[in-house]
């Protein structure tokens, strides 16, 4: 177990805290599917070729894979929230770059500038760890994880009725005024983390691993376009290899890594990410298979025939069910943990793009898909920043957190190539016009539900936690948590917190949870290291201690509730953590 141990008081958030940074992360979000409504209309709004045209989504989706990391670890160096609003004036300054053109290469360049805001979600996931007392935590992660999905399924149905009834550059103006609104709130509700990182920020690595992902992500996302046998697309990834290998031993050789391939080699951290990666593959093809079925004329005889504006509604509940399981998701960690709740969520994903194999015959059966599926990813994504943070140090959440959402990306980036080669292959050809077939959109159904089977056999082999030992049960605040030295513990626990090196450790927090993941009693360590908890009923507990210099310890412990006091030592690991 990691918490958050600092050399200073953390800061203390308000109520809106979390509400703001679920707002900047769906105004994120939004970047990504803002032009789906337009996407076939690009090359004429642009007056360009189709492929030249497509860029104009692949570079937010480079940029994006880019920033995420590097911005993560910049954060956990120099200030989260100050990244924070980094990310969103970039995003700001590139959303009217794009509204004041109708030419390709300024559209790209500003495009690009939005998908440096990606960032944003793992900044908002490490101020939350840093900040939050241990009851709001599991919620608000949920939320802000949730949050890429969300938003992007509810700009669908909004860009849809602007794109049919605007303009289309009105588009980025609402983007734009949306980031502004995201900075003031910002700045307004967010304090700054305390907690920093030591060591500087590695440039060579920084750029390494940005050639290596363009070169790996370049070739995927236009594969279909360059043959996925020619010459460029198989120098390009034999190309990333090379240098994400040469990467790798150079971060392994250096004091401060941009990414500590040492931490994310462990069991967890590792299980997670890919399986990051299949969550991501199974979220982008419904988003990719159900507006297409849905906007296809009846006369194809498997299509629906709605409006632009009707598919973006009908695909809408995927985002919303998906804010909606934040709180479910907060119960379950709580009771069962994040392994188990990525299990339950990967359960319902399979559940859906099952059920939707035979639901492809009306509008209202997409609806229910969509509502289904939501459900599950809602839970998948929650699940997987506490897994990510309860197996990293708090100096590296926000650069552990930015690869999780970067494993993502990459797991979209891989969906729309397959299945974009899927939808191809299967295709009639009316009329010199590629007509996606009710086949196609079944088989891409089944590569999803594939991706989703090999997602739980990694989740099924992620370490068993119990859900005390997580990030959530982080204290509330000195002063929250009414501390009290106590001398006596009859019916509770009592010992010593000690020193790696045996010594006692005065004024250390020690804080009692039950088996729910709720403040059951927190008390302060004497000047011999001496502490006592009075349990409140019997059962299992966890003691959390914490003080500065020293690393946090975890230790589980049960109680019958009516013997005498438990004997427990509290032994902190020699890990220094430094704000």
């Amino acid at each position: 177990m990691t918490l958050t141990t600092t050399g200073r008081p953390t800061a203390r958030a308000g109520g809106a805290v979390v509400p703001v940074l679920a707002f900047a992360g769906i105004v994120v979000a939004v970047m990504q599917t803002l032009l789906v409504p337009v996407i076939k209309d690009l090359p004429q709004l642009l007056d360009t070729s189709p492929s030249n045209a497509t860029w104009v989504l692949t570079s937010t989706l480079l940029s994006g894979a880019v920033a995420t990391p590097i911005m993560g670890r910049l954060g956990d160096l120099y200030g989260k929230r100050r990244l924070l609003v980094l990310s969103l004036t970039v995003m700001v300054f590139g959303a009217l770059v794009s509204a004041f053109t109708s030419t390709l290469v300024p559209m790209i360049i500003g495009r690009t500038l939005q998908g440096f805001a990606m960032g944003a979600i793992p900044l908002g996931i490490g101020l939350m760890r840093d900040m939050l007392p241990r009851e709001r935590l599991g919620s608000a992660m949920a939320l802000m994880s949730s949050s890429i999905g969300v938003g992007g399924g509810l700009a669908l149905p909004a860009a849809a009725l602007v794109a049919q009834h605007a303009d289309w550059h009105v588009l980025f103006y609402g983007a734009a005024g949306l980031g502004v609104a995201a900075i003031a709130l910002t700045f307004l509700a967010v304090p700054e983390s305390p907690v920093r990182a030591k060591g500087r920020f590695d440039v060579l690595g920084a750029l390494g691993l940005s050639l290596g992902l363009v070169l790996f992500l370049l070739p995927i996302t236009k594969g279909s376009d360059w043959g996925w046998s020619s010459p460029t697309t198989l120098g390009l990834f034999g190309a990333a290899a090379v240098v994400l290998l040469l990467w790798g031993v150079l971060e392994l050789r250096i004091s401060s890594p941009l990414v500590d391939l040492r931490t994310t080699a462990r069991r967890e951290v590792l299980l997670t990410n890919l399986a990051s990666i299949m969550v991501g593959v199974s979220f982008f093809v419904v988003s990719l298979v159900l507006p297409q079925l849905l906007q296809l004329p009846s006369a194809t005889g498997h299509g629906l025939g709605q409006s632009m504006v009707v598919a973006g509604l009908c695909v809408a509940p995927l985002g919303l069910t998906m804010m909606f399981t934040a709180p479910v998701y907060a119960r379950l960690s709580a009771r069962y943990g994040p392994r188990t709740t990525l299990i339950i969520g990967l359960l319902v994903i399979a559940l859906g793009y099952a059920g939707g194999l035979g639901l492809m015959n009306a509008a209202w059966q997409t609806v229910v898909i969509s509502v289904v599926i939501g459900a599950g990813i809602g839970l998948a994504y929650s699940s997987l920043p506490a897994l990510i943070i309860g197996a990293v140090p708090a100096s590296e959440t926000g650069a552990a957190n930015g690869l999780n959402t970067l494993m993502r990306s990459i797991g979209t980036s891989v969906s729309s190539a397959v299945i974009g080669m899927v939808l191809a292959d299967t295709a009639d050809i009316v009329g010199g016009v590629a007509v996606p077939t009710r086949h196609g959109f079944q088989v891409s159904f089944l590569v999803a539900t594939a991706a989703v089977a090999v997602g739980l056999v990694l989740a099924l082999c992620l370490p068993r936690r119990r859900p005390s030992d997580l990030p959530r049960l982080r204290a509330s605040g000195e002063g929250e948590a009414n501390l009290e030295h106590a001398v006596a513990a009859p019916g509770g626990f009592r010992g010593r917190v000690l020193a790696a090196d045996g010594t006692p450790v005065a004024r250390a927090k020690v804080t009692l949870i039950d088996r729910r993941g709720r403040h059951a009693g927190a008390t302060l360590s004497g000047e011999d290291g001496g502490y006592a908890l009075t349990v409140p009923a019997g059962g299992s507990y966890v003691l959390a201690a914490q003080a500065a210099g020293h690393g946090p310890l975890a230790c589980a412990a049960t109680h019958s509730g009516d013997a005498g006091p438990i004997d427990l030592d509290l032994p902190l690991p020699g890990e220094t953590v430094t704000a």
